[in-house]
């Protein structure tokens, strides 16, 4: 369906994207991307399908209310040149009643493969998608040149969510809300309308996460919770409490721990592993021990808003959106016996936790 806020409509904001050279360079002053000060954001989107497709919930205090289920803009989202496969994965997800998309600046390396795929679905059918990007970049003017390309390569003037990616340390932390950091790039696009909230993602270690909370009211956390979290450095014990109190849209990832946590992952050769960077500093030749449907329903269990999953394919979208449907919430024994059957398999499905980081 076509897009009544569609870029088409905004020739001024069009312009400015197109252009290169000496606008990327008044990009980085305050005066870029000014707007009229009657300037508005579109209404939030609105997918017609949710309600009857799978429970919603709150997206903490953004008024939006978010599908249980959303999609990862990983899997086939980042593989290169994969338009025929991803591009149907996004438009069935849309079909199928999905309305937050997540994706980032960096999914798909250099040529940002992920955000490409999402903007050739964005084109026509912006406003039924919730769309979050981030930046990897912890200097202002850094991503002032990422959101710059981020709405170029989505098709669109405007994103929902603009989050600073993987805080894992308090040297993120105190880089991005340093002078010149990322932070003012944030909040100058939010007061601009150009972004309508803000969040901070994460998945290394909790203190980090925890600080950036405290020093400015995120609307959103997307953070790793899954079912061998509280086996290491659990985001359950803190962070989790954290967000609730102060009333965050909370984003649960991770929830396969890219299908290690799985009984029907098959372990690649161990030289492979090592070479890769999913491996990290952790290997094993075991699969996991719990089914999808056991992953997904400890997350969705826990105070969380939605969970995103990254699809290698339509079958593996389609078999997630029908579990969000069925979803029925455990109890806390429930829980407890999936974090206990986890254990064997927690550092592989945590391996994001064991690497070397500055």
């Amino acid at each position: 369906m076509s897009n009544p806020k569609s870029t088409s409509h905004h020739p001024g904001r069009r312009h400015f994207l197109k252009t290169s050279g000496a606008v990327t360079a008044a990009l980085l002053t305050p005066s870029a991307f000014a707007t009229a000060p009657n300037k508005t954001m579109p209404a939030l989107p609105s997918n017609p399908r949710t309600q009857a497709a799978m429970p919603t919930r709150n997206l903490g205090k953004t008024g939006y209310k978010v599908g249980i289920f959303s999609l990862g803009g990983q899997a086939s989202l980042e593989k290169p040149n994969n338009f025929d496969v991803a591009v149907p994965i996004i438009e069935r997800a849309l079909d199928l009643g999905v309305n937050y998309i997540d994706t980032s600046s960096i999914y798909g390396g250099p040529q940002r493969w992920s955000e490409q795929y999402v903007g050739k679905v964005m084109a026509h059918r912006r406003n039924e998608a919730f769309l979050a990007t981030k930046t990897k970049e912890r200097t202002r003017d850094g991503s002032m040149r990422m959101i710059e390309k981020s709405l170029q390569l989505l098709q669109t003037d405007h994103v929902d969510l603009w989050q600073l990616h993987d805080i894992g340390t308090m040297t993120d932390v105190n880089e991005v809300f340093a002078k010149g950091g990322a932070m003012e790039a944030l909040l100058e696009m939010q007061q601009q309308k150009v972004v309508r909230f803000l969040g901070i993602t994460g998945h290394y270690r909790p203190d980090a996460l925890i600080e950036g909370i405290k020093r400015h009211p995120f609307d959103t956390i997307l953070m790793a919770m899954n079912a061998a979290d509280p086996h290491h450095y659990s985001f359950n014990d803190a962070l989790l409490p954290l967000a609730v109190e102060r009333q965050m849209g909370i984003i649960g990832m991770k929830i396969p721990g890219r299908g290690r946590i799985l009984s029907t992952w098959t372990p690649p050769p161990i030289e492979q592993q090592k070479h890769s960077w999913e491996g990290m500093t952790i290997q094993t030749t075991k699969p996991g021990t719990l089914n999808m449907r056991e992953a997904m329903y400890y997350t969705l269990s826990r105070p969380v808003s939605t969970v995103i999953i990254g699809c290698d394919t339509i079958a593996q979208l389609e078999e997630n959106v029908q579990l969000a449907r069925e979803f029925t919430p455990l109890n806390d024994a429930q829980q407890q016996q999936l974090v206990a059957r986890a254990e064997p398999c927690a550092k592989p499905s945590l391996f994001f936790r064991f690497y070397d980081r500055p």
